[in-house]
């Protein structure tokens, strides 16, 4: 792991430039660092009055942390002479770098850190508010927490905006990796999970440089139980152009980025306002263990409204339990249906007594989250007393049953500041929008299931270039190939269309017939399939069609009695390497789109996993009196993927499509390879 002690909590600092030294220095002093502050300019007198050095030769000491805010071309120059120093690592502010395409001056700087830490370039720097350090020059709203969540993104603007947010998130630290030159997210990520005055790590991703080091980085922050979230850019084409020429970041393959967060349990939002409540929620407690929520109201429109905007997530509100429900009933009036979402009506309004006492026989219910729907004024007009007297009880209520809990404002407008910092010093979650906190509750209790997983995470394995020549495999080859790593395939012979009729005799009826080309790789679009051939008359007659198109053909017998068609298919990524993909196959594929990916290798629980969140899955496990042979086709998943780890960089594009799924047995009864031969 990179020591970067010094860097991210220095007891000593240079400033090496101007205006962006100046405000540095008066944003650390407002932090109230106690350390030692020194200024470098070859000109001015003196930097936010600091006293300054002509060079960084004239240090008086070997600084734990520099700031580095000249032009790119002197850049180097100072970093060599840091390194010299024996600096502890640098913030590289200066930009046209990579980004612009400018590797080769990239190269060079790295090279003159000469194993010195760099952070950047083209970045802003950071601020640690547990170490009081701003190697920052802008603005900032934070203030020194003895506990929080830190913030690490390459974007410079983004990273500001987090230093301005009111939302009742201690936020103890805000980075700004820029590049990634040296210091990469991975980096961040190993060193910030040992922390135990860090309670969760927010990510905001444009792109990873190097996916191996990151998941190395993931599984240590889930073997240390430090949640993450992260909100990725690049899901749209523009948003992947705009990540490369923003910070010379490749976005990779959206959907494999979903698949590497699912597998170290890392939250993936999509929007900035959900990514801030989920991990203030992970602030006020961590991961849940489940998602199964009690929602309190004195409204039956909020009550309904929950419901409804719980349809979409992977949540629910179950029914009390028959102990819990007259325990709850029994603290409200007649007039109360016990139910959840629980309207619990305005008889008890401004009540601190019976608010508490209802509150606490439902968070005895045994869910993992209790929530209470509040609004509570902030115009100036209006006292908002009695709203308070609300949230205090659910936090009574709370401390009374030791339950997860928290209070929920439907608009973020609705949660005052100071009665946030109230609740969450006692342990509610004082969460903005409704909308979003369902959000942060589903990814808690996603980031709960992944942590409780007896089965490691497999290790990313680093991706093989592919080889140089290509090779197109006929269906047949594919097919051979994948049988014999244990994938089943329908019994078939290969040959002239004048033998197809005797061919067909000596498998026996019914068959298909198909051409038999490399250069046909789409064979039903060509009309190259015939399918439930049962006499000889009918073979011969397909057999005339199919020999214009093709000298060859495949005569197979016929797999009837499917309840439920797949693909599997194989993909190269150049950031991921080989990936995976299972979904619902046949002609609809495109269509349907039920698909999910899956990184390289992959495990029995993962593929088991992915499996089940397909829509099609459902004819699998059993539909309207028909199910499926569900071991056979994980069977034939692990068997495509045993023919990926057998041929690493070898295989460009593989499609089993479809893969028929019986009652007893699962068998492809068509394959596409694309191989890459070195």
């Amino acid at each position: 792991m990179k020591n970067l002690s010094r860097l991210l909590n220095p007891k000593s600092i240079a400033f090496i430039g101007g205006h962006e030294c100046a405000v540095a220095i008066h944003r650390t002093r407002e932090l109230g660092f106690a350390g030692t502050i020194h200024a470098v300019h070859p000109k001015r007198e003196e930097l936010s009055g600091v006293p300054t050095l002509r060079s960084v030769d004239d240090l008086p000491e070997a600084v734990d942390a520099a700031f580095v805010a000249v032009k790119r071309e002197p850049t180097i120059e100072v970093v060599q002479a840091l390194a010299r120093k024996g600096c502890g690592g640098a913030v590289i502010y200066a930009a046209g770098f990579a980004e612009t395409g400018n590797t080769d001056l990239q190269a060079q700087l790295l090279a003159a850190a000469d194993g010195m830490p760099l952070m950047g370039p083209n970045c802003y720097g950071f601020v640690n508010t547990l170490s009081r350090a701003a190697l920052w020059p802008d603005e900032t709203g934070l203030e020194p927490v003895p506990r929080g969540v830190a913030l690490i993104t390459q974007s410079g603007n983004i990273a500001c905006n987090f230093t301005m947010m009111m939302r009742g998130l201690p936020v103890a630290a805000v980075y700004s990796i820029g590049n990634q030159v040296d210091v990469g997210m991975h980096d961040m990520v190993e060193t910030l999970s040992t922390d135990p005055r860090i309670s969760a790590i927010g990510l905001h991703v444009e792109g990873l440089p190097d996916i191996p080091a990151f998941a190395r980085a993931a599984l240590l922050a889930r073997q240390r139980k430090m949640p993450i979230v992260v909100l990725k850019t690049g899901r749209s084409e523009q948003g992947a152009k705009v990540a490369m020429s923003h910070t010379s970041s490749l976005a990779g393959a959206d959907r494999l980025y979903d698949a590497l967060f699912e597998r170290y349990g890392i939250a993936r939002m999509t929007s900035v306002s959900a990514f801030a409540e989920t991990l203030k929620f992970l602030h006020n407690g961590g991961p849940i263990a489940g998602s199964r929520l009690v929602s309190l109201s004195c409204s039956g429109g909020e009550a309904a409204l929950v419901a409804d905007m719980a349809l979409e997530k992977k949540i629910s509100f179950p029914p009390f339990d028959p102990a819990t429900k007259p325990r709850v009933a029994a603290t409200l009036n007649e007039y109360v249906a016990i139910d959840n979402p629980l309207d619990y009506h305005t008889f008890i309004w401004g009540q601190p007594e019976k608010l508490t006492a209802t509150f606490t026989e439902v968070l005895k219910g045994g869910f993992d989250v209790g929530m209470v729907i509040l609004d509570t004024p902030t115009h100036p007009k209006m006292k908002p007393d009695s709203w308070a007297t609300t949230a205090r009880a659910m936090a009574a209520a709370a401390r009374a049953t030791g339950a997860r809990a928290a209070v929920v404002a439907t608009l973020s407008e609705g949660m005052p500041l100071p009665l946030a910092a109230e609740l969450s010093a006692a342990g509610v979650a004082p969460m903005m929008g409704l909308d979003d906190a369902l959000t942060a509750f589903e990814a808690a209790a996603a980031i709960g299931r992944n942590w409780a997983r007896a089965e490691p995470p497999p290790p990313m394995q680093p991706s093989v270039p592919l080889g140089r020549h290509e090779r197109v495999l006929s269906e047949h080859e594919s097919k051979t190939l994948l049988k014999q790593h244990g994938l089943a395939i329908p019994d078939g012979i290969v040959c002239k269309p004048e033998d197809a009729t005797a061919t067909a005799d000596r498998l026996g009826y019914p068959v298909t017939l198909k051409v038999s080309s490399a250069a046909i790789a789409h064979k039903t679009e060509a009309g190259g399939v015939v399918l439930n051939l049962c006499t000889p008359d009918e073979v011969a007659e397909a057999a005339r069609r199919l020999g214009r198109l093709s000298a060859d053909l495949l005569v197979e017998r016929m797999v009837t009695g499917a309840v439920a068609e797949l693909i599997i298919g194989l993909t190269w990524d150049p950031q991921f390497g080989p990936a995976l993909t299972v979904g619902a196959g046949g002609v609809l594929t495109e269509l349907l789109r039920d698909s999910v990916s899956l990184l390289l290798p992959a495990s029995p629980g993962e593929i088991e996993r992915a499996l089940h969140s397909l829509r099609v899955w459902r004819l699998v496990d059993g539909f309207r009196g028909k199910s499926g042979d569900a071991k056979a086709v994980i069977r034939a998943v692990q068997a495509v993927a045993s023919f990926a780890a057998a041929n690493p960089g070898m295989i460009e594009e593989l499609d089993v499509n479809p893969l028929l799924v019986l009652k007893d047995g699962a068998i492809a009864v068509d394959a596409l390879i694309k191989m890459r031969i070195p």
